[in-house]
Parts: structure tokens; sequence; C-alpha cells
């Protein structure tokens, strides 16, 4: 028999999941997103989150708590009789009696390779890292902040220019099949687990946080490794989007790599948006000036000059 199950998720990344729930033919009682939030450049109208609005295309009750943790939301939790809680990047804190609540428990997709990358910002940091292989995982969760037992895995790897917007979309696809195919084995009785530390010892594996990604991590030092640079550039694509100025104006830095070169760091070495580092140099593959739209470096060129000898930063 299909499972009864409570979808909680919020962002966009959460949504391919839903959608692949339902089409699976399982009963979803109510979806739990976070609160409708301010948009537009005034804040004037609230907006569903993304897996709300798509909640209500398929017809599934919404529910948007600002908290878990009071008694009557926790009742009304309960008395939904859920199988099993399916959570993917929902963003609020489930206490111990809506993680006890469920019949089988709560399943979580988690956007990395447990115990490496706990922790709110995993694609971000994986990025950043220099990590060459991610992956989405389906674990059991507990009380603790990514600590429970790990059900399935599905491998990644980073390309050498790959965006955190890039790997999240295909993370996000990922975590739809992994989720899917989790519930199969869940409803048939097989869906074995396996404790972190013994993932860690298997696998060489060491356990990392991935701190929340702040707007002041951003602006680029050019005195760093050209290794550095350009895999924060990458992580920090699209958001908060890693920045440096351009002849007094903000530029925002969306892919890069790095390649050999030596100069003042922050100084252009060619025409074609090479940029000295600390060590090595940053080729800038993708830009965007302030107000305008992303643009790959040819297409930049063609309306801004950048001679070698010229500063950023």
């Amino acid at each position: 028999m299909p499972l009864t199950l409570v979808f909680m998720g919020t962002p966009d990344f959460s949504v391919p999941t839903l959608r692949a729930l339902s089409e699976a033919g399982h009963r979803i009682a109510a979806v739990y997103s976070q609160p409708p939030r301010p948009a537009g450049r005034r804040g004037l109208n609230a907006v569903p989150s993304p897996v709300a609005g798509e909640a209500e295309r398929l017809g599934i009750p919404v529910r948007t708590p600002v908290s878990l943790k009071g008694e009557a939301e926790q009742a009304a939790f309960a008395a939904l009789g859920a199988d099993v809680a399916v959570v993917v990047a929902y963003g609020l804190l489930l206490p111990p009696d809506i993680l006890a609540a469920p019949r089988l428990g709560a399943l979580n997709g988690h956007g990395s390779l447990l115990p490496r990358w706990r922790g709110a910002a995993p694609i971000q940091r994986a990025i950043e890292a220099g990590d060459a292989v991610t992956g989405m995982m389906v674990m059991r969760m507990e009380a603790g902040l990514d600590t429970g037992p790990v059900a399935l895995t599905c491998e990644l790897g980073i390309g050498p220019s790959e965006t955190a917007g890039e790997l999240h979309d295909r993370l996000s696809l990922a975590s739809a099949e992994l989720m899917v195919e989790a519930l199969a084995q869940l409803e048939a009785g097989t869906l074995a687990f396996e404790p972190q530390d013994a993932i860690a010892a298997r696998t060489g594996r060491e356990l990392a946080y991935a701190r929340k990604i702040e707007k002041g991590e951003a602006a680029v030092d050019w005195t760093r490794t050209a290794g550095e640079i350009a895999r924060r550039i990458n992580a920090f694509s699209p958001f908060p989007g890693g920045w440096t100025s351009l002849a007094g104006e903000r530029l925002k830095l969306l892919r890069a790599v790095a390649e050999p070169g030596d100069g003042e760091p922050g100084t252009a070495l060619d025409g074609s948006l090479l940029v000295a580092a600390g060590e090595g140099a940053v080729r800038l593959l993708s830009v965007q000036k302030a107000g305008g739209r992303p643009a790959e470096a040819a297409e930049f060129l063609r309306g801004t000059s950048v001679p070698a000898g010229t500063r950023l930063g």
C-alpha cells in the first residue's frame, strides 16, 4: 500500500522531490512550508514559497506555521497520522515530538556526503573547499544537526568551473530520485541505515560543518591564491554573488577558473579578464554589471574594455 506522508520543504530545491513523491502514488496528507515572504522591490506582497506553490498546484493542503514548538501545532501534526515525514530543505527546527509523530520516523534529503558538510550551506562549502565529489543522502532525522544514520547515497562529481546554482539543480533532481527509492524500500521493509561514524571509518570522510553563507564573504580578496578565489566565486554564484569593483562600480563575478599568471594582485594581465591573484591568476568567465544582466566574458568585453594593467577591487 502507498505510504501516507507529510512533506516538509520550502525552496526550489525541494520541488522536484515533492512532485516525484506525488507521481509515485504516495498519499501526501499535508505539505509544510515556511510562511509567505515579502517580495518585489518594495516588499509589499507576500509570496508563497516554491514548495507551497507546487503543493497548491497538486491540490495538497499547505500549512505554514512560524514554529513547530507549540503543543497545538504538534498535536495538529500528529493528527495527520503520517507513516513518515519527508524533509528536504524545510528551514525550521523539528522538535522531538514532531520527529516522533510519524510511525516510521522522518527522512531527510541532504545535499552532501555526510558526515562531511553538515549544516546550512553544504553545496557552497563543498565547491569552496575544492571537493571533487559531493552527493545526495537520505538519512533518518535525529535531534542533532544532520547527525542521523544514512540509508541511501547518490554521488555526483563537481565540475572545475561548476557554480553552486548548477550543482544545486543537479542535486535537486538526484534528491527526487533517491527519495522515491527510499520510500519504495521503506514500504517493502528493506530500508537499512548506516551510522555516520561507520561511514566515516569506511570512507575516510572527515566531519566538516557548512556554516551559513554571509554576504560579507562575497567581496573578492585578490591577495588570496587563484584557486581559493575561483572556487569562492563559483561557490557564491548566483547567491550572494562574488564581487569586485571596476572603474568605481561593482562587478558581480559569476564563474571563474584558476590559471597560471603573475602580477600585482587585482591587476588585469591581458584584455580578456585574466586577473592576477596573490598566487596565480583568475580567469573571469562570466560577470554582471550593476543593473545589467549576466554576460559571458566575450560579450561583456564587447561593451567594456578591460586592458592589461586595469585595477580591479
